[in-house]
């Protein structure tokens, strides 16, 4: 639940973001009428992506308990655990300047005249927020916390519609920088999450006879099969007999994400702040 509140919280604040930016400069040069085609193009991505995890959902569903079904949830654990990264590291790269290169492809757009490239833009821009959060919906539902998931999607979208309308009717002001560099944190916790259980998947399949023997036991502590041990295990990656290969992919998959996000970061504020410093003329 508090991981899929997360994500969606995530996912519904960028793509308020986006809608705000393209019907605030829609507005300002004169093409307000276009706001619908925008509106269009987000909806039908979300609709598009919904129609899709409850496809998968349903036919993955009759495969309970079956051999298939762990195949199944050890490639979603995997791409969630790509994707949550990928995401981090897009928006780092792209919040600074996000603002304008909507605005270009907008004009891009408009200036051909084409209404479609308008609807395509806005249906890209929302579809990358949509298909993150099913593949990481997908990789969790599966389990007894499915509906807590579910539950937590849900609540993370009404909390970000609820700041959207605070942003856009009320002036609140939200330092988006700040609050992608937190949550970009808490995702690489739930990416090592599922880095970890994709490994315990594939060991329990046998694919990876390696690194297997459980490192301790602390079932009397949290028992790994209670509903606590299941939700510890669903978001933070909790083993109560982990191995060493879990362990290792668990904190090499973190202290990788970290080290991307804190160099991708440095390497912005080089370019950020050469951008701004005037070259000073050779000496004569």
């Amino acid at each position: 639940m508090v991981a899929t509140f997360v994500i969606f919280l995530r996912e519904g604040i960028e793509a308020s973001l986006i809608a705000a930016i393209l019907a605030a400069y829609l507005t300002k040069i004169g093409q307000r009428p276009a706001i619908k085609i925008v509106v269009a193009g987000m909806v039908s991505a979300a609709l598009l992506a919904g129609i899709a995890g409850v496809a998968i959902y349903a036919t993955v569903r009759t495969w309970a308990d079956t051999r298939a079904q762990t195949i199944f949830e050890t490639i979603m654990y995997l791409l969630a655990a790509f994707v949550l990264v990928s995401m981090s590291l897009w928006m780092g790269r792209h919040a600074r300047s996000m603002s304008s290169e909507l605005k270009t492809q907008v004009e891009g757009a408009l200036s051909k005249g084409e209404r479609r490239g308008l609807f395509f833009l806005a249906f890209q821009a929302t579809g990358r927020e949509t298909i993150e959060a099913t593949v990481f919906t997908l990789a969790v539902v599966f389990g007894p916390t499915g509906k807590g998931a579910l539950l937590g999607g849900a609540l993370g979208l009404v909390v970000a519609s609820g700041i959207a309308i605070a942003m856009f009717k009320f002036g609140l002001k939200v330092n988006v920088s700040s609050f992608f560099k937190v949550i970009g944190w808490v995702l690489t916790i739930f990416g090592g999450a599922m880095a970890a259980n994709s490994v315990e998947n594939l060991q329990g399949l046998g694919w990876l006879p390696f690194l297997d023997t459980p490192l301790w036991n602390t079932n009397s502590v949290i028992d790994g099969s209670s509903q606590l041990g299941d939700l510890l295990h669903a978001f933070v990656g909790y083993s109560a007999e982990p191995t060493a290969l879990q362990l290792l992919t668990f904190v090499g998959y973190v202290a990788t994400s970290l080290w991307l996000l804190a160099s991708q970061r440095k390497r912005l504020d080089r370019k950020a702040a050469a951008a701004v410093t005037p070259t000073l003329p050779a000496a004569a």
